[in-house]
């Protein structure tokens, strides 16, 4: 059965490195996360690579689509620089390449299936087609996404052997009869909505589902969801909130 951590590095350490890289990963673990969350995509020839935006302009200086992109173009992008000088160079991962390093580290992961709009199926199909062949720790990896079509297609290929984050921002009001029919582990939920209240997360827990709560950059406001039940935060900043958290045991 899953066991979720406390702390969750997102995009790797983005705080402190170039965001879905090798180098926010390794980041990550330097700092004592055991688990990353990263971000799939797809390009225009079905590659699965790390990265957030469906548009490469704000990480690479690149204005154009990821799903119009192929990967032999991509790999030839500079997707440090923006960040800072001293990233200059680092490549947009694939898939492989961060499970790959990922599996050398001995880190768990949250996957988040990220498609570009009009290719989910695709994206859950291929993405989790490689997963399956990379991946064999059950009780490390959870995939997630916004899209109910993806998490659909990954219940569906999972077959409940792997967990499932049902991930949302302003709540459906289906979302215990979805998180039903997809199988879900955890409902991951944005833990700085002015809405959000306790009285949902014992609700949330009533259900038996887990809880994640993104993106939380202040110690305060993590300490405040713990204690009502959150079972973990993803943030930017993991060493931040370390010693915040771990003072809770």
């Amino acid at each position: 059965m899953i066991k979720l951590p406390k702390i969750i590095g997102h995009r790797g350490a983005c705080g402190y490195a170039p965001e879905n890289t090798l180098v926010s990963i390794q980041t990550a673990h330097d700092m004592g996360v055991e688990w990353v969350e990263l971000d799939v995509k797809l390009t225009a020839d079905d590659v699965p690579i790390i990265c957030h935006d469906d548009n490469l302009l704000r990480t690479t200086g690149m204005d154009a689509d990821v799903k119009d992109v192929s990967y032999s173009a991509i790999r030839e992008l500079d997707a440090g620089s923006w960040f800072a000088d001293s990233f200059v160079g680092e490549q947009i991962p694939t898939l492989e390449d961060a499970v790959e390093l990922i599996t050398e580290l001995g880190m768990g992961l949250n996957l988040e299936l990220k498609p570009c709009p009009g290719r989910e199926i695709e994206t859950a199909q291929i993405a989790l087609d490689h997963m399956t062949r990379m991946w064999d720790d059950h009780n490390n990896i959870l995939v997630s996404s916004f899209s109910e079509i993806a998490l659909e297609n990954a219940a569906d290929m999972l077959g409940g052997d792997w967990a499932i984050g049902y991930l949302f921002n302003d709540t459906p009001e289906n979302w215990k009869d979805m998180a039903k029919h997809l199988g879900a582990s955890t409902i991951n939920i944005n833990g700085n909505h002015d809405d959000l209240k306790r009285e949902f997360i014992e609700d949330i827990i009533d259900e038996g589902y887990g809880i994640l709560a993104y993106t939380i950059n202040n110690p305060m406001r993590a300490r405040e969801l713990i204690t009502w039940g959150v079972d973990g935060v993803f943030t930017d900043e993991p060493d931040v909130m370390r010693d915040e958290l771990y003072a809770l045991n």
